[in-house]
């Protein structure tokens, strides 16, 4: 079976919400809430690939001394298995628009579990939720 490795970010504001996204129409899992970021590609970190996922995904800037590792998670789907390191983010430069077509909301970790969410992101919402 295949691993991909996507690298993903919680996204926290003043008030200690996190930002999710909604997959937009013809993606896999349309309609399912996830937190931004997207595929390593090769040569890349984890840091780089959510640096460059965030600018074309959101229209935000942010640098790797601002991502702080969180968590991870390790999911298999039927045709591949998933690798995605989380990480924290607290500061950023921009406001985060959907470039996209994805829907964005700002909830706080208590209220993750009210989102349908892809099965590899729930077990990183008690995580969440106990760090914030």
């Amino acid at each position: 079976m295949k691993t991909v490795l996507v690298s993903a970010v919680a996204l926290v504001d003043a008030d200690g919400r996190v930002l999710i996204a909604q997959r937009p129409e013809g993606k896999s899992m349309a309609g399912m809430w996830e937190f931004p970021g997207g595929k390593i590609e090769a040569g890349e970190t984890p840091e780089a690939a959510l640096i460059r996922e965030l600018q074309e995904e959101l229209g935000i800037n942010t640098w790797s001394s601002c991502l702080a590792p969180l968590t991870f998670a390790s999911h298999s789907y039927e045709n591949f298995h998933l690798l995605m390191p989380l990480f924290a983010c607290r500061k950023w430069e921009g406001i985060p628009q959907g470039r996209e077509g994805q829907t964005l909301k700002w909830v706080y970790a208590k209220d993750l579990r009210d989102y349908e969410m892809p099965p590899a992101d729930i077990p990183l919402i008690p995580i969440l939720r106990d760090w914030l």
